[in-house]
């Protein structure tokens, strides 16, 4: 795909993966259109970046989406209910963003002949286990059925693990914890997770333009971090004389290793980082 000259809409790009997408994309694309329901983060963006236009609305709402594709070439579509947690008790407002969303930036490609749609999935799409999951696989699927029916445009998925500090991280909430001595929370120590930094993350957002075929599901070798190994190298860089924390146990929707794809290795069976190259990183 080559964005030069390009009209781009960034669905949810307010947001800490869409703000890295917009930096990349400055200077490249000839405009840039961010929607996103909170209004605050889009001031903030705009005082940031001042050529970004900004629209206010939900993904769940059509007239909202159709009227932030209208003039562009393309879409990113990185806005979604993301927190497995919450989900789990919000089942119907996960489905109204991750799939009706979905379903309606994708009936806005055909309306306005895009050339182009980009959706970010999960690693918890490979191996269901609760209702984000879920909804994140039938955004693939959906992805499918469009691309069989509409061969103007070019859908895409980018589908990886967890972004290290994104919006509602259990990193964030450890490190003003550890900061303030206070207790945390681990729900499984031995459990394993993929991580990604934001760089790779959008890297591999191109990565796929450029490489990828259809709308399969793109997909990198990653590696992966033991939450205990990921704690103990928060702890030793932020910690002062933080206590034990307290285990809960895995929760509603978490499964205890994670896949990237249905047929490859779970995140225990892949290298590890160590603790030093985790601290390095948080």
């Amino acid at each position: 795909m080559n964005f030069k000259d390009k009209n781009i809409l960034i669905t949810g790009g307010s947001g800490f993966l869409g703000k890295a997408l917009v930096k990349r994309l400055l200077g490249t694309a000839n405009h840039i259109r961010v929607l996103s329901r909170d209004e605050g983060q889009l001031i903030e963006l705009k005082q940031e970046f001042p050529e970004v236009e900004i629209y206010t609305g939900d993904i769940g709402d059509e007239f909202t989406v159709h009227q932030a594709a209208y003039g562009m070439d393309g879409i990113f579509h990185l806005a979604a209910f993301k927190h497995v947690g919450l989900a789990e008790k919000f089942a119907s407002e996960c489905t109204r963003s991750n799939v009706l969303g979905s379903m309606n930036v994708l009936s806005a490609s055909m309306v306005y002949d895009l050339e182009f749609v980009v959706g970010i999935s999960t690693d918890k799409a490979a191996q269901v286990a609760g209702v984000y999951g879920a909804t994140k696989l039938l955004m693939e699927r959906l992805f499918k059925q469009y691309e069989d029916v509409n061969d103007k445009c070019q859908y895409r998925i980018v589908r990886y693990g967890n972004v290290l500090h994104s919006t509602g991280s259990v990193l964030c909430k450890w490190k003003k914890l550890l900061e303030n001595g206070k207790e945390c929370l681990i729900t499984e120590p031995t459990a394993t997770r993929f991580y990604w930094s934001v760089d790779q993350a959008i890297d591999l957002i191109f990565e796929c333009c450029d490489e990828a075929e259809d709308s399969s599901p793109y997909c990198p070798a990653m590696k992966a971090m033991k939450i205990a190994d990921l704690f103990t190298a928060m702890k030793k860089k932020y910690g002062v004389e933080a206590p034990l924390p307290k285990i809960i146990g895995l929760q509603p929707g978490e499964n205890l290793h994670e896949k990237v794809l249905d047929d490859g290795p779970y995140s225990n069976e892949v290298e590890l980082y160590t603790v030093k190259e985790i601290m390095e990183m948080v």
